[in-house]
């Protein structure tokens, strides 16, 4: 069904025709309490190549499957105690358990790996959309974050028209999301589960809920989404800056006669307020608050035009873990 604009609002109607649309081999943009996914059905190989075309994602990277509950989740992957505990304690919510796949079970979004990353997402649209896509006959829907490869996620249904407005049908509408992040990669695949990407959901709640610690990523951990050294950058040069190096920099770049962003959990000092080369944003002092506006904020100071974003490196704290993640694998490439 041709729109001027996708963006549509999301009512009974608009959900069943956006999951008649992904059984069709559509792909549907929809929100989650992430950030908004690029969505196609999953058991469809070019529904699935949709998605890499669109996004310019390598045909190697996988991409996470999205299901309504733990039961279809069973469906794609051997299932074991540990996914057991972890869907209960954490399902539905930000969390992706990367299990072995069944044999029978489709691998058009699993890249060239024998597992698969599975998710059950919050969002009540994105829990309406899976329930009457597999209502429908589906199996799940494989949804990477809805913008180009590499670049910042959207949180917004704004975010994904302003980078796939154009080759996309259909944006489901829904709140901005209201963790900002991508969802806490563990991996179950093999002996020792291990966190393959932090998130929102942190390592001492996962293995409280274990039993056991988890390990950290080795040379023979699944490739997963988000594990690429430069990811989630704007075009705009990112520079992480050490809290107590902070003003010297600044001072330094002030003087260089450049237009720069700067974010930063403190007010702009005195002496660099009369700069008029430095847009200064104070950034939130609580994790969670600095997740949720983390790619906003980053997708604003890009439309700035300026030279570099600034930032103040954020604490060494486990609670910061997912911020630290980000900013550095956006800064990467500086």
């Amino acid at each position: 069904m041709n729109r001027i604009d996708p963006v549509t609002r999301p009512t009974a109607v608009t959900v069943e025709q956006a999951a008649l649309a992904l059984r069709a081999g559509e792909v549907v943009a929809f929100p989650t309490e992430t950030v908004f996914g690029l969505g196609a059905d999953a058991g469809q190989a070019d529904a699935v190549a949709a998605i890499y075309q669109m996004k310019g994602r390598p045909a190697g990277h996988p991409l996470i499957v999205h299901v309504s509950d733990a039961a279809q989740a069973q469906r794609w992957g051997r299932w074991s105690t540990a996914a057991e505990r972890l869907s209960t304690a954490f399902w539905p919510g930000p969390l992706t358990l990367i299990l072995r796949r069944l044999p029978d079970a489709p691998a058009f979004a699993c890249g060239t790996q024998s597992t698969v990353g599975v998710r059950c997402p919050a969002h009540p649209v994105a829990q309406a959309l899976l329930q009457r896509f597999e209502e429908l006959g589906g199996l799940g829907v494989a949804a990477p974050s809805a913008n180009r490869f590499g670049r910042v996620s959207p949180t917004s249904a704004q975010h994904v028209r302003a980078d796939l407005g154009a080759d996309l049908a259909w944006i489901l509408e829904g709140e901005p999301a209201h963790i900002g992040i991508e969802s806490t990669i563990v991996d179950l695949s093999r002996e020792q589960p291990a966190l393959l990407r932090p998130g929102r959901i942190q390592r001492d709640a996962l293995a409280g809920v274990l039993g056991c610690p988890l390990q950290d990523p080795d040379g023979h951990a699944p490739q997963v989404s988000g594990s690429l050294a430069s990811h989630y950058a704007p075009l705009t040069p990112v520079e992480l800056i050490a809290s107590e190096s902070l003003l010297f920099r600044l001072g330094v770049v002030a003087e260089t006669g450049g237009h720069f962003v700067v974010w930063a959990r403190r007010e702009c000092p005195p002496s660099l307020r009369a700069r008029g080369n430095l847009v200064w944003e104070r950034a939130p002092d609580e994790a969670a608050a600095y997740e949720q506006a983390l790619y906003a904020c980053l997708r604003s100071f890009d439309a700035l035009g300026s030279e570099r974003i600034l930032i103040e490196r954020p604490p060494a704290e486990a609670s910061w873990a997912a911020v630290r993640d980000r900013l550095q694998r956006a800064a990467a490439r500086l």
